[in-house]
């Protein structure tokens, strides 16, 4: 397995980076900032040519990329489909991602496909099934994936192991890394009644290659008991303060301000960028192997 993906965006150790929206290229082709780096959904550039090839061609000359894939339904029960897993290796053979990830989720069974991350009972037989799918799709693609943490709404049954411990097991046993989402850590938390906390601390340290933060809303009807992960909103200072807590405890680690609703301008998203950034660099030295 090519383990190329797992290299950090800075010789000077882990950054932060923004999401790559159309709205604004121009503005990150010309933005100068030291460390900056971007990451995209492979399923918008799987196509032959065109501009967005052309701007990510662009782009990719000057700033690492990370590849955040949406689409391998890794908790399904069927292997991840190879005209999808071909498309996604030739992507990232060309553009040559420092890190590429996917989620822990499913949306795809026989030729139905649903338009969202679908949860799944935490079951030793699931557990099988997603360590086969991951270990097919790294095989395929030649390189380290790393896997993200779900956001939850509701507490499904039939569950036989937390959510660290089957991300545990499934790094342990296919190698993977782990993409810590904490603002999905802080939403299922809030919404299942439990400890974000403790969550974190359970992870292993040493598995998770990348962070994501973002922002969150409270349901329309429900308000502050359901909590929605909506990439639509600031950091919330909760989410905040569980980062400044995690970086404390595993190092830094690249980490990604992930907006994807009411985008705000460019220079918006890089202010919070540098709320990140900051946090990272205030790591001691001795934390930053």
């Amino acid at each position: 397995m090519n383990d190329r993906s797992t290299a950090g965006p800075s010789p000077h150790g882990p950054t932060a980076g923004l999401g790559l929206k159309a709205q604004h290229y121009e503005q990150a082709l010309a933005c100068p900032a030291a460390g900056l780096w971007f990451e995209v959904h492979p399923e918008n550039y799987m196509v032959d040519g065109g501009p967005r090839l052309a701007w990510l061609e662009a782009v990719r000359r000057d700033k690492p990329l990370s590849l955040h894939g949406v689409g391998l339904s890794l908790a399904a029960d069927q292997p991840p489909d190879p005209d999808h897993l071909g498309r996604l290796k030739a992507l990232a053979d060309r553009y040559e991602p420092f890190v590429m990830s996917e989620h822990l989720a499913w949306s795809a069974r026989g030729d139905v496909y649903h338009p969202d991350l679908l949860p799944f009972p935490r079951t030793r037989r699931l557990l099988d099934q997603v360590c086969d799918n991951v270990s097919a799709a790294q095989d395929a693609l030649g390189r380290r994936l790393l896997i993200e943490n779900p956001s939850l709404y509701l507490d499904l049954r039939g569950h036989e192991m937390s959510e660290p411990e089957f991300l545990s097991a499934m790094v342990a046993r296919t190698g993977c890394g782990l993409l810590l989402d904490i603002n999905n850590v802080f939403v299922s938390a809030s919404n299942l009644k439990q400890s974000a906390v403790a969550y974190l601390d359970a992870l292993p340290a040493d598995a998770i290659g990348e962070i994501h933060l973002a922002g969150h809303a409270p349901d329309d009807r429900w308000g502050e008991d359901l909590l929605i992960d909506t990439h639509g909103a600031p950091v919330s200072a909760a989410v905040w303060s569980l980062y400044e807590r995690t970086m404390a405890r595993i190092g830094p680690r690249p980490t990604l301000i992930e907006r994807d609703e009411n985008l705000p301008d460019f220079d918006v998203l890089m202010a919070e960028r540098g709320i990140a950034d900051a946090i990272l660099r205030q790591i001691p030295e001795a934390r930053r192997a």
